[in-house]
């Protein structure tokens, strides 16, 4: 049986879980061609290369939104703040800000990529839903800044889901993205109050979780991974900070998605797995565990934004029967 195992050991985001399938050998070009059935292809362009994390050479993915806002993701990120996401919000206001400190932080963080992850964060945090009413503009003064945002209106998950359902992809694709995008949806929903198909994705967030989670499970096929164990899930540490105020990491939504995860203890302050990560393998994973005893045939690597002083941050995924 072709097992896939993901090794968790910096948490998982969704552009890490991309990252690691392309490293591990699947095609982005295919990739690419299957997600044009969204017809969504105007909104953003993939990039994917080869970065080094820690003397460890991983795979890069990013989402970079068209209207100039590149708009990486979503991640994982190191400190605090990205997370700000988490906030799932029913607001979808606070969020927005989120962004804004997230981006804050970042840069404060030296890191290497600061820019690149900024835009990452705050990926998530879109990605958590909201109820909005109101106006994200604000939300987006990020870096990325972009007005663009303005031009879109909100996905509800209703809408997303339409989107999956009418894209013609593969039963097993569609299913496995539709469960991937629920749970996120289930979660924001308890969180908030607020029913399922009321909640709301940001447009940011949502561009980039759409291609995420539909990516994941456009890879998985393609790779032909009949079965997924994971080890256990570190969340990170510390607080994060949005509009209603402080927080604990894990963020709430990411917290709730997590429900029935093997969590793992992390001395890393900051979020270490964004809610889309915790969906993936929340939603994939059939057992929990080190490593099973398998023939590996493949080993990729997914890069994260951040970078940490003494710590690889990347998502390692191992193919095997």
């Amino acid at each position: 049986m072709k097992t896939l195992y993901l090794d968790c050991f910096s948490g998982i985001s969704g552009d890490m879980f991309i990252g690691a399938l392309i490293d591990a050998g699947a095609d982005p070009g295919k990739l690419g061609e299957e997600l044009k059935k969204l017809q969504m292809d105007e909104e953003y362009e993939l990039k994917w290369g080869k970065v080094n994390k820690n003397g460890i050479t991983s795979t890069k993915f990013d989402v970079l939104l068209k209207d100039g806002g590149a708009h990486t993701h979503d991640h994982q990120h190191a400190d605090a703040h990205d997370h700000q996401h988490n906030q799932a919000h029913a607001h979808d206001h606070e969020h927005s800000h989120s962004d804004e400190h997230k981006h804050v932080h970042d840069q404060d963080h030296s890191h290497s990529h600061s820019h690149e992850h900024i835009h990452q964060e705050h990926k998530h945090d879109h990605t958590h839903g909201h109820v909005h009413d109101h106006s994200h503009s604000h939300s987006h003064s990020h870096d990325h800044g972009h007005s663009h945002h303005h031009h879109y209106e909100h996905r509800s998950y209703k809408d997303i889901a339409k989107l999956i359902k009418h894209a013609g992809f593969e039963q097993p694709v569609e299913e496995l993205a539709l469960r991937i995008f629920k749970k996120i949806a289930e979660a924001e929903g308890k969180i908030h109050g607020v029913p399922v198909e009321d909640v709301h994705f940001h447009e940011v967030g949502a561009v980039d979780s759409i291609i995420d989670i539909v990516g994941a499970a456009i890879l998985l096929r393609q790779l032909g991974i009949e079965s997924v164990q994971s080890s256990p899930v570190p969340v990170g540490k510390g607080k994060i900070r949005i509009d209603h105020g402080v927080y604990p990491v894990p963020a709430p939504a990411t917290l709730e998605i997590l429900r029935g995860t093997p969590l793992e203890q992390s001395d890393i302050r900051g979020e270490l797995t964004t809610p889309t990560g915790a969906a993936i393998v929340s939603v994939l994973a059939e057992a929990y565990g080190p490593i099973p005893s398998m023939k590996v045939n493949a080993i990729g690597y997914g890069a994260g934004t951040k970078t940490f002083a003494e710590h690889p941050n990347v998502l390692r995924v191992i193919i095997g029967e």
